[in-house]
């Protein structure tokens, strides 16, 4: 099977918790990894064949295909060691929470920038990625979607706007569902379960009612009800989460926090 390709060198700055993710999801998918340049001055190894650099290239060499993957705040620093090269990538990809495409087309110069937004199970070809961007043609926007497609789902939003909301959700999401499995387990272990063996009943619950939802034709909430039967001990627990409303308030509350946190990451990157 032909494995992934990319039409040129691929720069990948930052290969942190998801940088690191993305270029898990890349090898996993078959690229060449002779084509991937992995810039960071902290990490320990890259995987075999990859490049690892602790700094940009000094002079005008430019990717065919940079992927931004450093914290939003690090974008001052970055975009000051690119401002004095002459040349510019074809396609920049940019995973920073919060930094709108206008920011940075003006600090890159890319012929094409799209924002993406990945999630951590990336790293397993699971994630969920939304890409958008204003100046990509049709081609570079395949390009972009080629190289996101191994890591997972890809959604292409119109409305850059709503990537504060995206972000909450999927973005951020993961981090939401780890701690419920660990609640969940919690909970299970006051009940007198070996916690070890609440958490394996945890993640497995979860996983597979993932994948029915996913594979079902019918909404989470139906499904929901379907466990359910009358007066049985599901639907005497769902009348606790479903009690005034108070899980979908939590949830609620959580997202739009993150999304409030994502519109500050925003501004601070135009200041």
């Amino acid at each position: 099977m032909t494995g992934l390709a990319v039409n040129g060198p691929l720069w990948l700055v930052g290969a942190g918790n998801m940088g690191g993710a993305m270029l898990r999801g890349w090898i996993a998918a078959g690229i060449d990894p002779t084509k991937i340049v992995v810039i960071d001055p902290y990490i320990a190894d890259v995987p075999g064949g990859v490049t690892l650099l602790r700094e940009v290239p000094a002079g005008d060499a430019q990717p065919d295909t940079m992927v931004l993957a450093v914290k939003p705040q690090q974008l001052g620093v970055i975009r000051d060691l690119f401002a004095a090269k002459t040349g510019a990538p074809r396609l920049l990809l940019s995973i920073l929470a919060g930094v709108e495409t206008a920011t940075l087309s003006a600090a890159f110069r890319a012929v094409a920038t799209v924002r993406v937004m990945p999630n951590l199970p990336v790293s397993i070809g699971e994630g969920v990625s939304a890409l958008f961007s204003k100046d990509a043609d049709e081609a570079t926007r395949g390009d972009a979607a080629a190289l996101i497609a191994p890591l997972g789902l890809i959604e292409w939003i119109t409305d850059e706007n709503l990537f504060d909301a995206v972000t909450a959700l999927s973005g951020c999401g993961p981090g939401f569902l780890f701690r419920f499995i660990d609640a969940m387990a919690e909970a299970g272990t006051a009940l007198g379960l070996p916690a070890d063996q609440a958490t394996r009943l945890a993640i497995a619950t979860v996983k597979g009612s993932g994948l029915l939802a996913a594979q079902s034709s019918e909404s989470p909430a139906v499904l929901a009800d379907r466990v359910a039967s009358p007066g049985g001990s599901t639907r005497e627990g769902l009348n606790v989460l479903d009690a005034d409303g108070a899980l979908k308030v939590l949830l609620r509350d959580t997202l739009a926090a993150s999304a409030r946190r994502n519109g500050e990451l925003a501004a601070a990157a135009r200041g």
